[in-house]
Parts: C-alpha cells; structure tokens; sequence
C-alpha cells in the first residue's frame, strides 16, 4: 500500500495510538518500530518483565477509541541527529537509540500527538478524529531487528478502516481465512510436518503431500518444455571460490551455508544461477542458438533466522520453479511478454 493513501495514513497514525495505550498499560515498556503491513499495522514493545497477552486487548482498545476522540493533531517536526539521539538517550530509549544510529543527519523527523513523541517518517492522518474502528487481533514473538540471538519483543497487531462496517467484514474474512491457513490444512491432511529433531524451516513431506508436490511439478516441467524451456539440473553445492567470483559470497554469505570436501571450501547453493550460467559456459555458442530457457525445480538451502519461519511461506530449504533466459537484446521485449503470458 502506498504511504500516499488515506487508509495508510489512518493505519500508520493507529500505530501510534497503540504505543501511546500499551504505554498507558505498562509505563516502564519500551517502544521499538511500529509499521504499516499489507493488512493493518503492528508495533514491537519491550515489556521487560510485564506479561501482556489477548485478554488485555478489549482495555488498549478502548484507549486508543479514547484518544481518538480527542481529536489530537499529528505534528510533524524536523530535529537534528544529535538532538534526536539526545532526547531518546534521555528517556532511556536505547532502541530508538540504536536505530538512529544508523540513519544520517539532516532526515530525522518526530511525530508529535498529546504528550507524546515518536521517531517517525511519517505522513499522518491531520488528526485523530479520522480514525473510527479498531481491532487487535493478536500478539507474536518478534527478536529485534530479525536476530534470534537478540531481544524478544511482543508485537500487537492491529487493523483499521475508515468504517465499522468495513471492519466487521475483513474480521469474518479473516475468520474464514484461519480455516483455510495452509499450516492447518497441512497438519489436519497429513501433507507436511516440521520436527524440532530435524530442525526449523526444515520441511518432512508425508506420502499424501509428495504425492501432490509430484502432481504439480510433474504439471511444471510438461508446461515449461510446451514452452519452449529446456530442462536443466545443477548441484547442492558449488565450490566457494565460485561464489566469491560471482559476488554472492560478498554480498549474501550471511544467508548461506559453507561445508568442506577434501579441504575445500563448499557453499551450499541458495539460488541456482551459478549452475546456469556455467551451462550456457560449458561450450562456445552462438546468436543463433538464442534464446536459450532453462528451467530448474531446484532445491536451494538459505540461512533464514529463526525469527522469520512461517509454515511453508519462509523456510529454509525449500525447491524453486527456478529458469533464466538467455538472449539478444532484440529479443528481450518477446521474451518479457512471453514470461509474463506465462505467469498468467
């Protein structure tokens, strides 16, 4: 959603209220990043030792209903920042702190509402009379800034629409949604299972659910090769050498996992690129033989933290509908049409 529209503007202003709430709820919390997501909003807090869970919803809510009443202004205000380190040093903010930190000088903005004061870039609804329906709808575990080895804060989300009407309907399609959540489904038919023995973001598929995984890639390849696509397969592992040429180790080798074999050094493969483009390599070719597509199914291995796994969505080793094309630039604009044709 753009940072433009009204909806965005009222969810974002939300997220302050519900800082000022939680405040409200537990003086001594700290507050982190409070964003706008595809479907409403969040805000990360630091609790310590105070224990917050769904059953204090309805009371943060009509707080925030509250302080929408008051029809208090957003205002927005340019600070340097040193000041702006200064003022969050002082309140014993040590996560605003660090986050600006890391920003430069010269584009530091607070938002200002009541009494109280976030570090935000903004833009925001004039005031808090526009907002006029809230939910929150759950509370998560989230380390700060993505690190397991980090703090974990709890994160509220929330939603928002201009009218009551509007909230009631996402919340029964959100209902209706819970039924259909793949992690469920996958559990209830016995398609998938993760196990802690095997280890986080590392999917076990059961007889029912290979049989469809197989239906489906079985579907892929016959529509890639109708298509014009050759099939290609590559190696789990490539030597790291080959990953420092292409620029991947240098840029991505936080996300990736190394092994030795006979003294050498091994990165296990993250993307299938490398073993594509060494392909197209492995003999001299012509502008005739283009456009070259290969496609792989490959299986790709990727260090994602543990914070961030999400049933099937956000894995660690999960297999790519994975291709690369090769050819001129004459036949670049055919060839985009013809992906896109595809992906329709």
């Amino acid at each position: 959603m753009e940072n433009t529209t009204q909806l965005y503007k009222i969810r974002h202003s939300l997220a302050h209220l519900l800082a000022i709430a939680a405040l409200e709820h537990d003086p001594g919390a700290k507050l982190t990043i409070g964003p706008v997501i595809d479907n409403g909003f969040y805000y990360d807090i630091d609790f310590g030792d105070y224990s917050i869970s769904s059953d204090d919803f309805t009371k943060i809510e009509k707080k925030i209903l509250e302080l929408a009443k008051e029809k208090q202004n957003f205002v927005r205000k340019a600070v340097s920042k040193a000041d702006a380190i200064g003022y969050f040093t002082a309140k014993g903010d040590e996560y605003k702190v660090e986050l600006l930190q890391g920003l430069e000088d010269g584009q530091i903005t607070f938002y200002e509402s009541g009494k109280f004061t976030d570090l935000c870039r903004g833009p925001h609804i004039p005031d808090t009379s526009f907002i006029k329906a809230i939910k929150l709808l759950n509370i998560a575990g989230a380390y700060w800034r993505g690190d397991e080895k980090r703090k974990q804060l709890t994160r509220i989300y929330g939603i928002t629409f201009p009218k009551q009407k509007e909230l009631d309907e996402f919340l029964v399609f959100l209902e209706e949604a819970k039924k259909r959540d793949h992690r469920k489904l996958g559990q209830e038919l016995d398609l998938y299972s993760v196990c802690e023995d095997v280890g986080p973001g590392l999917i076990l598929w059961h007889p029912k659910g290979g049989r469809l995984r197989t239906i489906i890639e079985d579907w892929e390849r016959k529509e890639h090769l109708k298509r014009g696509y050759d099939i290609v397969i590559g190696p789990q592992i490539l030597k790291a050498d080959l990953w420092k040429r292409s620029g991947h180790f240098d840029h991505y080798r936080e996300n990736m996992y190394f092994t030795e074999v006979d003294e050498q050094s091994y990165g296990i493969k993250p993307m299938n690129c490398l073993s594509h483009m060494m392909i197209y390599k492995s003999h001299l070719r012509s502008y005739r033989d283009l456009p070259l597509r290969f496609f792989e199914l490959g299986t790709v291995h990727r260090h994602e933290r543990a914070g961030v796994l999400h049933g099937l969505m956000r894995v660690r080793c999960f297999t790519q509908d994975d291709a690369h094309i090769i050819c001129t630039p004459e036949q670049l604009d055919a060839e985009i049409k013809g992906v896109i044709s595809f992906v329709n």
